[in-house]
């Protein structure tokens, strides 16, 4: 597989409005609120293309379409996506990840904004996600 760039960074937290106080509050990043739910997130921070505060749930949500974290994997504390040139090239990543061992989150698939991912989950308990995000590739931004 031909990793492009690191696509995103997010720190993932079963409390989110603590965690956005110090983001926010604190630190004074200029994140903004996802309109359909409390992911907050900013891709106008220097040298990132995209840093998010991803609730808990939300996680569980993208991984297990379930709100709530299954009991039998480490409890993720941040999320690292990989950009790869297109959507075959997810496809690719994850038979490749399966085929040294690694077991995947969920299989590959697009989300509504246009993104395709597979995502796994580090030993460390990090989720690592491989993806595709068109409008990274037309000089846009994903959001």
């Amino acid at each position: 597989m031909k990793i492009l760039f690191l696509t995103s960074v997010a720190i993932i937290t079963p409390m989110p409005a603590e965690s956005r106080r110090l983001f926010v509050d604190t630190l004074g990043l200029p994140l903004k609120a996802d309109e359909n739910d409390d992911y907050y997130y900013s891709q106008d921070i220097a040298g990132s293309k995209h840093f998010g505060v991803w609730p808990l749930s939300k996680a569980a949500e993208a991984c297990f379409s379930t709100s709530a974290w299954p009991s039998n994997r480490p409890i993720p504390h941040a999320s690292f996506e990989f950009e790869v040139a297109d959507k075959q090239s997810v496809a690719s990543a994850a038979l490749e990840l399966q085929s040294m061992g690694y077991a995947l989150l969920h299989d590959v698939h697009t989300e509504p904004w246009g993104q395709t991912i597979v995502r796994l989950q580090t030993s460390e308990g990090a989720i690592v996600g491989i993806s595709h995000a068109p409008s990274l590739h037309e000089g846009g931004k994903i959001g």
